[in-house]
């Protein structure tokens, strides 16, 4: 094993198993609204990554970034994708469906493949379109067993999914790109808290001091993986990323049962098992070649 591999390896599991213990933290801010954790979570971030790239010495690279048009536009795009994702996740965790959010990460991988194919032009092999007929068979299940789309896991699939496809168009490091969308959001959040009544008479002496500890300390959470994250891809093979990313949703679905108490009922078993065949199925194909396009003649 390089010294480069073994960094990128301890880099990825540092960020996996941040966020498959990130519902702990959450369930500490029981009573806190969603919004408000999210909006102090992005105001946090702002200042993290800031020191982060002062750190770095990336201020020339932001501020390259920063003259570049099409590039802003993206980004604003992913920031709007991110926010909604950290939001539901927030929400879900806060109200007891862990479980959901499980099912969500663990079809992501997926619903990337399938913008893949149909925005991208990339082509699957039959291994891969067995493993997506497998994840839309547990959406599917769960559907029909009860009476409603699992929209808090399609809604955090989609979201992250539609975050990577922008970020993959986005030619920036992964600390200039996580500080402008933060940054393009930190207004939202900031007049999202102000217009709070107890923010308002009070500022920010108005929320306990243990309390406000734990939603700076969002902000670390926040950025802390992500950074990992982007260390890990330049120096790890797409197979191995491919099979660490199931590492957080496999702690999340852990804890939902055992240490939250949430009920896992036969018809999300059951879809739980179609989407990790679907997983297994793809992780497999990682490793073998698709078959080219024909070439017109």
């Amino acid at each position: 094993m390089t010294p480069e591999t073994r960094t990128g390896l301890l880099a990825g599991l540092g960020a996996y198993v941040i966020w498959g213990l990130l519902p702990f933290y959450l369930r500490l801010l029981h009573g806190v609204p969603a919004a408000d954790v999210l909006a102090h979570r992005i105001l946090w971030s702002v200042l993290v990554v800031a020191l982060l790239i002062a750190a770095l010495r990336g201020w020339q690279r932001l501020g390259a970034a920063l003259r570049q048009p099409r590039l802003l536009l993206l980004l604003l795009a992913s920031a709007v994708c991110i926010a909604i994702n950290w939001l539901v996740y927030t929400w879900a965790i806060l109200n007891g469906h862990a479980l959901d959010t499980s099912l969500g990460y663990f079809i992501n991988p997926l619903v990337s493949v399938v913008f893949g194919v149909v925005l991208l032009g990339e082509r699957l092999s039959r291994l891969q379109w067995a493993a997506v007929a497998c994840a839309a068979a547990g959406v599917v299940v769960l559907t029909i067993a009860h009476g409603n789309l699992p929209m808090i896991a399609i809604a955090l699939a989609l979201s992250f999914g539609t975050y990577g496809l922008i970020r993959k168009q986005a030619a920036v490091d992964a600390a200039t790109g996580l500080f402008i969308e933060t940054l393009m959001l930190a207004p939202v959040a900031l007049l999202w808290l102000l217009s709070l009544p107890k923010v308002q008479t009070a500022g920010l002496a108005a929320w306990p001091g243990p309390l406000l500890a734990l939603l700076m300390l969002g902000g670390v959470l926040t950025a802390a993986p992500l950074m990992l994250f982007g260390v890990a891809a330049r120096r790890l093979k797409l197979s191995t990323m491919g099979l660490m990313q199931y590492i957080a949703p496999s702690m999340v679905f852990l804890q939902a049962i055992f240490l939250f108490g949430e009920a896992i009922d036969p018809w999300q078993m059951l879809a739980f098992a179609a989407t990790w065949t679907g997983l297994a199925l793809y992780t497999l194909s990682l490793g073998r070649p698709v078959a080219p396009a024909a070439q017109p003649r």
